[in-house]
């Protein structure tokens, strides 16, 4: 067998995926274990690699064809070296990554950022394909993002572009402080957490609405509200989705994307959520960059992030 195969590996602070995709970016082949965070360091990157491997072993290829493997991993990253700088979710820091399984595994590897791969594995083989310029957004316990061009990641000298979440965009006024530590960012307003928060703040202050009768609240509880009418949780909804909107518009006039991808738990609200934000795209943008631009939904799910990886071998 000569077909080439590539495997992508995302780490999860609880467990470990990693898929085998063909040129196309079809996923061939799954496999999932246990990161085993509590077992330190050593452990997890036994585990990398010996999951990698595994895949290949129970699937019908064989190691030879392996064109190498790539991994996504959530942290400050030193993108060019491999290196994890640091991984709040892994309790890692300053790893040889990249160095440590081309050693094991005798292939080449590419590793980088959490989002960056699963905005590439939607732009390969999801929402994306065939396009290549696009910016992605996953709305989840925070935003994250990945900006594609010319089919490939784009992540600046530090390896930090694409931090979509962290776009000081909230003026000054309404703005309050991010976990980042900032103040005013979009991820601040526009992740589940945001959602959370603004409607927890709105039950605090007794404002009329039916989410002061739920225990604890949750982001689709607040836009299951909103599409029942209830006013407090559709001033919310709106303002998550005006600000995802207005950071579109910027987007738009500094790279012209032909797509934005959506995904991340949020992104379930569907065109309730999304019909909102092109509306605001659209009376922020200026006529020629938003012409022939879509806002869509991701389609990949929890399998963007290992065809992502898997691509990150393909695309370099």
């Amino acid at each position: 067998m000569s077909e080439k195969i590539y495997v992508g590996v995302d780490v999860g602070g609880t467990a470990i995926k990693v898929g085998i995709c063909n040129v196309e970016g079809e996923l061939l082949h799954t496999y999932e274990g246990p990161t085993e965070t509590s077992k330190g360091t050593d452990t997890i990157l036994h585990n990398i690699a010996q999951y990698a491997r595994n895949i290949v072993t129970e699937s019908p290829f064989e190691w030879e064809q392996v064109a190498g493997v790539g991994v996504g991993i959530a942290g400050f990253l030193d993108i060019p070296n491999g290196i994890v700088k640091f991984s709040g979710n892994l309790k890692i820091e300053n790893v040889h990554l990249k160095e440590y399984l081309e050693k094991e595994l005798q292939v080449k590897v590419l590793v980088n950022n959490d989002a960056n791969v699963a905005a590439l594995g939607e732009a390969w083989a999801g929402a994306g394909k065939g396009i290549d310029n696009c910016v992605c957004y996953t709305l989840g316990t925070g935003v994250g993002g990945g900006i594609i061009i010319g089919g490939k990641i784009v992540e600046g000298f530090a390896g930090m572009a694409g931090e979509l979440g962290h776009i000081a965009i909230v003026p000054d006024l309404e703005a309050i402080q991010c976990g980042c530590g900032k103040m005013g960012c979009l991820e601040s307003v526009s992740s589940a957490t945001g959602i959370i928060r603004m409607a927890k703040d709105a039950v605090e202050r007794g404002d009329r609405t039916v989410l002061s009768t739920v225990e604890d609240i949750m982001a689709k509880d607040v836009i299951d509200a909103a599409k029942a009418g209830d006013e407090v949780a559709s001033r919310i909804v709106s303002r998550a989705a005006y600000y995802l909107g207005k950071s579109m518009a910027l987007m738009a006039v500094v790279l012209n994307p032909e797509c934005f991808i959506i995904g991340g738990g949020v992104s379930k609200a569907g065109d309730f959520l999304f019909d909102q934000i092109r509306e605001v795209f659209q009376k922020y943008t200026q006529k020629e960059a938003q012409e022939g631009v879509k806002i869509v939904a991701a389609t990949l799910g929890n399998n963007a992030g290992v065809v992502g990886a898997a691509g990150l071998i393909l695309r370099s």
